[in-house]
């Protein structure tokens, strides 16, 4: 079976049923993709396919086949998009272990709707976060929408009493 996954054509021998996101981590390495619920709940295993959302861990490999995948690891080599200079500069992820997710969740919105409204991203971001870093991953799809600038939401973290994490 061949999977196309963020540019590069790779011969995998798997059982067609494996979840694709056991085939990302497992087999092809890419362990940016996080198991979270296993039931396509939380968001942690969200990719890219033909550039819609999915979450990885209830689309079987067979399905995925012969289609474009982009995991996070595609995004940018030296972590130069956007969205994920977002996340760096605004210090968003405290555990992290939902961000890989949340990062393609945002990449995917942003591409549907490149300036959202709050309305839009809390619609659009179904990601479960376990330490509720929804408002800085709000600031942060403003930031990398070029709708807010970081230094002015930095200066109303640190007015708040916000520390950058």
């Amino acid at each position: 079976m061949e999977l196309k996954v963020n540019g590069t054509v790779h011969k995998i021998d798997v059982e067609p049923d494996m979840p694709l996101l056991w085939a990302l981590r497992e087999v092809l390495g890419l362990t940016g993709t996080k198991y979270g619920c296993g039931v396509a709940q939380c968001g942690a295993c969200s990719v890219q396919l033909n550039g819609e959302l999915v979450r990885s861990c209830s689309i079987p490999v067979a399905s995925a086949a012969g289609q474009m995948i982009t995991t996070v690891e595609g995004l940018s080599k030296d972590s130069s998009h956007a969205v994920q200079q977002a996340w760096i500069a605004l210090d968003i992820p405290q555990c992290g272990y939902c961000q890989s997710g949340q990062v393609m969740a945002a990449v995917a919105l942003l591409k549907r709707v490149p300036k959202p409204t709050d309305a839009d991203i809390d619609a659009a971001m179904t990601n479960i976060c376990r330490c509720g870093t929804y408002q800085r991953i709000r600031d942060g799809i403003h930031v990398a929408a070029g709708q807010k600038q970081l230094a002015d939401v930095l200066k109303d973290y640190a007015t708040a009493g916000i520390a950058k994490a």
